[in-house]
């Protein structure tokens, strides 16, 4: 069985896509490290990248070619200045010069050296890219990876940047399996979590890594709520989070993301203004993302508002404190893990359902548990969630994760919550559809859909909305 860790899912990095951005810019540091490895660094006079399938169709909207840039020169997507993102390519295409890994000079035609083969695709996933290193001795050193999504990168046949073999307590490859070990060991989802968590880190890791996860969120959300602007790209989509922000506090002041959550808390008790307060949050984070800001795949960057929205929803407005922060993110991120496992979380791969629907699930679960769910219960919010995004295309205008994907994060996180709130309410032993059949369904679902539906910009609201698109 693959091991994944919360960790795998949850990975702090840089919009605007963990499939298009993501994972090309890993890839690219993946693809140098072996050159690394293979003492082949030194001897390599220029690199070449192609791109295949979705992520030559929409990697210019999605800012693949700026991703690998970065990837190159070595920066890690998760500690970067993102205030540099720009200006750090301009610089490098200006100078006609990329110091690969920040040190060995090479030459560089941005037009020449990244290519986007739009008629062309890889049979083992719809997102390949090929690395050729060119060598001072003549020869090449070439590499494909496959950015299957969330950021997730592999080589066909190959697994994850990872140890191939981890062995861990509770092997989970389908909810059945989740739902008996909770039995068995008498603990609840997270529990259980956490005990394979330790097959990585010691419980101090673990808790300074969900609290880094936590943190950034918040910073995230919080800096989406105060930034006004036009988004880049050519749609001339406008930010709206930070004006819903100061209409709901209606001058309220606050000097930091952990006293703005007091004035939330404080000003909302109506249902439309908490309702109201959920939607901004989910918009706050994608017009970050669409930004280029700093954001957690949750489980892909196209979805990444989804679980932030409901996790403030939870602190605002249901008293969580940080041990239910811990809760809701080890659980979310396992039933994270069952749909990377037996579906997919790639929308190239199964539409918006794959990315949106998934975390509207893990939020559901997440929620659920935290509010004193029963693990079949938990359970049953996830397949809820799932159930009533199957089918959900993703069809984004100009190949940007603008339209729909910024509006679809805030009715990802209202479903989620009507998920929870139905399952806390309901007996599973009533239940006709169980999560494994729900994630079975979504796979056979993403199999039968039509490619063009599949982050093209090829069909759907793409194709009837003429725009005008400039790279990102």
């Amino acid at each position: 069985m693959e091991a994944i860790s919360i960790f795998d899912i949850f990975k702090i990095g840089i919009g605007p896509s963990s499939s298009h951005t993501m994972g090309p810019w890993r890839a690219a540091r993946r693809f140098l490290a072996e050159c690394v490895d293979r003492s082949l660094i030194r001897s390599v006079i220029r690199v070449r990248v192609d791109l295949f399938g979705s992520l030559a169709k929409t990697g210019r909207g999605h800012g693949t070619d700026i991703a690998i840039v970065h990837g190159l020169l070595g920066e890690n997507p998760a500690t970067c200045d993102t205030l540099l993102i720009h200006k750090t390519v301009e610089d490098v295409r200006s100078s006609g010069v990329i110091p690969l890994l920040g040190k060995f000079d090479v030459p560089y035609d941005h037009a020449e050296d990244i290519v986007f083969h739009m008629d062309r695709a890889l049979p083992f996933h719809a997102n390949g890219l090929t690395f050729t290193a060119i060598l001072a001795s003549g020869g090449t050193f070439e590499e494909t990876y496959y950015s299957v999504g969330g950021g997730f990168v592999v080589k066909e046949s190959v697994p994850d940047d990872r140890p191939e073999v981890t062995r861990l307590p509770f092997p989970i490859e389908h909810a059945h399996q989740l739902a008996t070990y909770c039995v068995d060991q008498n603990s609840t989802i997270p529990e259980i979590v956490w005990r394979n968590e330790l097959t990585w880190r010691s419980a101090e890791d673990i808790h300074r890594g969900i609290a880094l996860l936590w943190g950034t969120f918040k910073e995230c959300v919080f800096k989406g709520c105060h930034t006004e602007g036009v988004l880049p790209g050519g749609l001339e989509v406008r930010r709206r989070a930070a004006q819903i922000n100061a209409k709901l506090l209606e001058g309220t002041s606050y000097d930091s993301p952990d006293r703005w959550i007091e004035a939330i808390r404080a000003g909302a008790d109506r249902f439309q203004d908490v309702s109201r307060w959920v939607s901004c949050f989910a918009l706050a984070v994608n017009e970050e993302n669409a930004s280029f800001g700093r954001v957690v795949t949750a489980p892909t960057n196209g979805a990444a508002g989804v679980i932030p929205a409901v996790l403030l929803y939870l602190t605002c407005f249901c008293d969580a404190d940080q041990r239910k922060v811990e809760e809701f993110l080890l659980t979310a991120g396992e039933i994270g893990s069952l749909f990377k496992k037996g579906a997919t979380i790639s929308a190239a791969m199964g539409g918006c359902q794959a990315e949106i629907g998934v975390s509207s699930a893990m939020a559901a679960a997440g929620l659920a548990q935290c509010l004193g769910g029963s693990v079949d219960q938990v359970l049953m919010a996830a397949e809820i969630a799932m159930e009533h995004h199957l089918g959900l295309t993703c069809d984004p205008i100009g190949g940007l994760v603008q339209i729909p994907c910024i509006e679809r994060n805030t009715m990802g996180a209202i479903k989620a919550i009507t998920a929870a709130n139905i399952a806390m309410d309901s007996d599973p032993d009533n239940a006709k559809v169980s999560l494994d059949a729900v994630i079975q369904s979504m796979w056979a679902t993403a199999l039968d859909m039509n490619a063009k539906y599949k982050e093209t910009a090829e069909g759907g609201l793409a194709l009837y909305i003429p725009v005008s698109v400039s790279e990102c």
